[in-house]
């Protein structure tokens, strides 16, 4: 347990993390060349839908990612609110950071995937809208960080 409690301080975290993030970068590059190399170049076109297919490979991991993001900026929040740990209060602040960006990459790639299959850009479908209702969520918590001077307060 002290071990966990250890990276829950600040200064600790970001001395082994500012250690971590060049090799951690050189490593997401690399694998964001190849995953998008694959979907996008190599991946065969769909026989239905053609090569307007290939977007799903961008499409899907961003809604994905935007609403597990969500999930880890809830329990952050809630571990912020028990335990006081400030740590999870910055993990929630870039969280929804992180997740708006992903929120609106899917929002984004949504609407170019339906502009040639459905004939539109926007459908008010249950699945886009709560989407889009997800961005709304994140870009308010966005707003009411940076609106509120204390960020003890505002976390």
């Amino acid at each position: 347990m002290r071990f966990i409690y250890k990276f829950s301080s600040p200064p600790y975290f970001y001395a082994i993390s500012g250690k971590m993030l060049p090799w951690l970068s050189a490593l997401f590059l690399v694998l964001l060349c190849y995953g998008l190399y694959g979907g996008l170049i190599t991946a065969p076109a769909d026989y239905q839908q053609g090569e307007s297919f290939r977007i799903i490979y961008v499409h899907v991991p961003a809604a994905w990612m935007s609403m597990f993001i969500y999930v880890v900026m809830a329990i952050s929040g809630g571990i912020g609110l028990v335990w006081r740990i400030k740590l999870a209060e910055i993990v929630s602040i870039s969280s929804a950071r992180v997740g708006a960006s992903f929120t609106f990459l899917a929002l984004v790639t949504g609407s170019l995937w339906g502009k040639p299959m459905w004939g539109t850009w926007w459908v008010w479908d249950a699945r886009l809208t709560s989407e889009l209702i997800l961005l709304f969520l994140y870009l308010g918590v966005i707003g009411l960080y940076s609106g509120i001077e204390d960020k003890r307060t505002a976390s």
